[in-house]
């Protein structure tokens, strides 16, 4: 059982800035927390952010604002 998921971050242009989850999961409760750093671990700035998540066949994208 499970799914492949995915949690990701894009800012408003649609730039990925990180990936927080990209693995196969079984079905259960999980937590991802966002340090509002990229990839490369260097701090972003404050603004909207998107994160997207995915699971099988579920597609959710939610708001984000970070402020500073």
């Amino acid at each position: 059982g499970g799914a492949d998921v995915s949690i990701v971050i894009y800012d408003v242009a649609g730039r990925r800035v990180r990936t927080l989850v990209n693995q196969h999961r079984t079905p259960g409760r999980y937590q991802a927390t966002w340090d509002g750093r990229s990839e490369r671990g260097d701090p972003t700035a404050s603004g909207v952010y998107f994160c997207r998540m995915k699971a099988g066949s579920f597609v959710q994208t939610r708001k984000l604002v970070l402020l500073k």
